[in-house]
């Protein structure tokens, strides 16, 4: 099944909100058990001597892009501990890949502009969906690769940040109509 009906914001209820408009946790006790899987993309760009700087590991602060695979893991781990009405999961897969976007070529972005292109992946086998572990991951490798370069480019833009696909649970497939934009 594959969602791709408009959103409602008339008709939709949010489900962190009761009756009262009140922010509670949803109560996912009556809810089946499936393999649930979820892969967020984000990029961070940057000035081009900044990527080579990453890509030729002269950064002073270490390895950049395993200190932000590790660090995107490790938030998708957390989740629960940082956006309030996530349920804690038992993880069950986390993975971070992260591959440099080139200035011409393959993979290039159509303005040119350098920088890294994330993919975040995480899976859980439970009652509740594994979606925003797979964006804190995301976003948590690009905030990593930001700090351990702002001594040198303060100006990196982290973007295109989101949900590219999910699956498992009541609602299925789902598969984002963005396009990774390179």
């Amino acid at each position: 099944m594959t969602q791709n009906n408009p959103r409602d914001a008339h008709r939709d209820e949010l489900t962190h909100v009761d009756e009262s408009g009140d922010v509670r946790m949803v109560d996912v006790g009556d809810k089946a058990v499936t393999r649930r899987i979820a892969v967020a993309e984000g990029s961070i760009l940057m000035h081009p001597e900044t990527q080579a700087m990453v890509l030729e590991d002269r950064a002073k602060k270490g390895d950049v892009l395993a200190c932000a695979r590790v660090a995107g893991i490790m938030a998708s781990k957390r989740t629960s501990d940082l956006i309030p009405m996530c349920h804690p999961l038992n993880i069950t897969k986390s993975k971070v890949e992260i591959e440099s976007i080139p200035a011409m070529g393959e993979g290039a972005r159509k303005d040119g502009r350098v920088g890294f292109h994330v993919l975040a992946t995480c899976g859980v086998t439970g009652v509740t969906g594994i979606e925003m572990e797979a964006l804190t991951a995301a976003s948590t490798a690009c905030l990593t690769i930001y700090d351990m370069c702002k001594a040198v480019d303060k100006s990196m833009e982290m973007s295109h940040i989101y949900l590219e696909h999910k699956s498992g649970g009541k609602s299925g497939e789902f598969y984002n109509e963005v396009r990774r934009q390179r």
